[in-house]
């Protein structure tokens, strides 16, 4: 089997994004190794920022460190050195070898490590504006701007992103108007078409437009297609999450291939490629 890169369906390419640098659903999360063969493959991954004690940011989801890590606290308590001693929890709970990447961290082993052309490191920002000082800026452009030509920083608060961005030149946005209780509200409604009008306007710059799955998939069984605005804007949109492949969810994405999604995030890269390998 090729490398769980992208699916090719009547003319149209969808990239398979690794969430959170899986490429298998047994993997765990956000360790250098995988993120590092993603982008040597030319593949999309993502991974997550929070904000640490040190004015600068972790790899990580949770704004606490239990869950996660051998740590405990707030992240943004943490300073930098102390995240570095801390060890990765896998899938079980359990501490792997693995230690928590700061942002320093990772671009510089992609800088040194060197990765594909066709390679896209989505940094997804998990705070909004009121966690970012001055120095939180930049440092981040600090950061960032070394490899900033094969990165794409998103979230759900885009003068967030906007600023972090504007530290970095270079680097893509995107924007995720999915948040809270959005797929209730939307079914309650049906105001699909106002729902990605306002995405596309509050994000004018963003390059990618993040979309729950199941949004995507109401909004088609309700007889619109909010993929096409998207691209009609000249941006792109991703599908997420597929946590796992199976009958129902092969269903579900060949339903997005149809509809022309740019990219399918996945906790299993390479369970999705093998399934659509024919």
């Amino acid at each position: 089997m090729s490398a769980p890169i992208h699916v090719d369906r009547d003319g149209h390419r969808t990239a398979i994004k690794w969430h959170r640098g899986r490429r298998r659903v047994t993997d765990p999360v956000f360790t250098g190794e995988l993120i590092l063969e993603a982008m040597r493959l030319g593949a999309s991954v993502e991974v997550d920022l929070v904000v640490h004690g040190d004015d600068g940011f972790a790899v990580l989801h949770d704004l606490t460190l239990e869950r996660e890590t051998t740590g405990g606290g707030k992240v943004r308590e943490t300073s930098a050195a102390a995240l570095r001693d801390l060890h990765l929890r896998g899938n079980d709970g359990n501490p792997i070898a693995d230690r928590v990447l700061l942002l320093e961290d990772l671009c510089a082993l992609l800088v040194g490590q060197g990765v594909h052309p066709d390679a896209l490191l989505q940094l997804d920002y998990k705070e909004d504006l009121s966690a970012l000082t001055p120095q939180v800026i930049t440092n981040f452009g600090k950061r960032a701007t070394s490899i900033a030509g094969s990165l794409i920083l998103s979230g759900g608060d885009f003068s967030a992103i906007d600023a972090l961005a504007k530290a970095a030149p270079g680097i893509a946005t995107g924007y995720d108007p999915c948040y809270g209780e959005s797929l209730a509200r939307l079914n309650a409604t049906g105001d699909y078409r106002t729902f990605i009008e306002q995405a596309l306007v509050t994000a004018p710059n963003a390059a990618m437009i993040y979309l729950d799955y199941r949004i995507v998939l109401a909004a088609d069984d309700a007889g619109i297609d909010i993929i096409a605005p998207v691209h009609a804007a000249g941006r792109r949109v991703d599908a997420w999450t597929i946590n796992h492949i199976t009958p129902e969810s092969i269903l579900q994405i060949e339903r997005l291939l149809a509809l022309k999604v740019d990219q399918i995030t996945t906790d299993d890269p390479e369970g999705l490629a093998r399934a659509f390998s024919s």
